[in-house]
């Protein structure tokens, strides 16, 4: 039970975080451009980055439990948009460039597809 909860507390932070943070950067910045969800995807996919490498490779057997709160909580609620970096970059990292062009390809353009899909069964009149 407590790897929910901690899941749980982290998307929270998360979440809170991805609000404040995008809210901000739009109430300074403004415009037409999305820059506030483009700072939270960028920054998190620097903090995937950061937080995988020092959790897998840098720090002696950190409890399991941080994993899940920073990386699939706090991360997961922050942004889903540094989840697909970081496994685009596995997929780069152990060779397989093809299958990280068709990862990204793929999630862009079905991702793309699915929400005009999903506005249209909205909008559709019966």
């Amino acid at each position: 039970m407590d790897k929910y909860l901690v899941v749980l507390a982290g998307a929270g932070f998360g979440g809170l975080a991805r609000f404040v943070l995008g809210t901000w950067v739009m109430a300074k910045y403004g415009g037409r451009f999305p820059l506030g969800t483009f700072v939270v995807n960028v920054s998190g996919a620097f903090l995937m980055g950061l937080l995988m490498t020092l959790l897998t490779e840098r720090l002696a057997q950190p409890h399991p439990l941080w994993r899940l709160f920073l990386v699939v909580g706090v991360l997961g609620g922050y942004t889903t948009f540094s989840s697909f970096e970081y496994e685009t970059w596995q997929a780069v990292r152990g060779g397989e460039r093809w299958m990280g062009l068709l990862y990204v390809g793929g999630s862009v353009l079905l991702g793309y597809v699915a929400l005009w899909l999903g506005v249209m069964a909205a909008t559709a009149r019966r």
